[in-house]
């Protein structure tokens, strides 16, 4: 079931939202947040809905919408699901005037809410992207924008082409980044855990925040630095944190395949009762 919000009221099925000549449609002037409901409860919501205003704004657009105005929108088309639906969230601004440089007070915006049920703990396969992800001097990488995501695009249907169902995309300089779709994290042989350090390249996600809190609280901590794409060969464990399926294992890296690690485990198990709580 698709269910969308769009110029005041309610629809169901694929929503038509552009124009022909919208600036969205053909100069890419768009950005998106991603948040969760899961059987009514919905972590961390907020935080997405103040990311897409500040996606906006950094991609020159305008939210007609406030946060509060956002998240009684999302209540009201929650409670028109079944109680024990999972969810996915996703408010989008996007432009519709000007000619190259979109006109802020012209911005649209339509919430969508679609079945998405959470994926199951039982992980997937990577491989290591040819795939750079571009510096802030190079693309809009402040903002959760749409026209970022041909890369990702890229990236993952040639993973499946090898037979993966994901790819470790580095930044320019030849550091790990991230999955095509997902924050990363590993642990080390000597049982240190890492993910690499924010540095413009990638989204430093709202669920890895969380992740990384919620490990501390039980006395794990998370090193942020630097990661050279090798390090993943020795690691014992891989895994992604990203709202789709907020903690999930990787379990066959390249050639090497891989356990449900400790660490993954109480991650998934500490974000899944932290988002029962909200």
């Amino acid at each position: 079931m698709y269910l969308t919000y769009f110029n005041g009221s309610w629809s169901e099925g694929n929503t038509p939202l552009f124009g022909a000549m919208d600036h969205s449609v053909w100069l890419g002037s768009s950005v998106f947040d991603g948040a969760r409901s899961l059987r009514g409860h919905m972590a961390d919501l907020r935080l997405h809905l103040q990311r897409v205003i500040t996606s906006a704004e950094r991609l020159g657009l305008m939210c007609p919408l406030s946060v509060d105005e956002m998240e009684q929108l999302v209540r009201e088309g929650v409670a028109k699901f079944p109680p024990d639906a999972e969810l996915y969230i996703r408010p989008l601004v996007f432009g519709t005037d000007g000619l190259l440089i979109p006109v802020p007070e012209k911005s649209a915006f339509a919430l969508t809410l679609f079945d998405a049920a959470m994926p199951p703990f039982t992980g997937f396969s990577a491989c290591l992207s040819v795939l750079r992800r571009p510096d802030p001097s190079m693309a809009p990488t402040d903002a959760k924008a749409s026209s970022l995501y041909a890369n990702t695009s890229k990236a993952l249907r040639e993973a499946k082409e090898r037979g993966y169902d994901n790819a470790v995309v580095c930044d320019s300089a030849g550091n790990v980044a991230e999955f095509a779709s997902a924050n990363l994290f590993f642990v080390t042989p000597q049982g240190k855990v890492v993910t690499p350090v924010p540095n413009g390249t990638f989204l430093s996600g709202i669920t890895r925040a969380r992740v990384i809190d919620l490990l501390a609280q039980a006395g794990v901590v998370v090193e942020e630095r630097s990661v050279r794409p090798e390090e993943l060969d020795t690691a014992v464990e891989i895994f992604n944190t990203g709202n789709y399926g907020k903690v999930t294992p990787c379990v066959r890296y390249e050639a090497r395949s891989l356990p449900v690690g400790p660490i993954a485990t109480l991650a998934r198990e500490r974000y899944m009762a932290y988002s029962d709580s909200q």
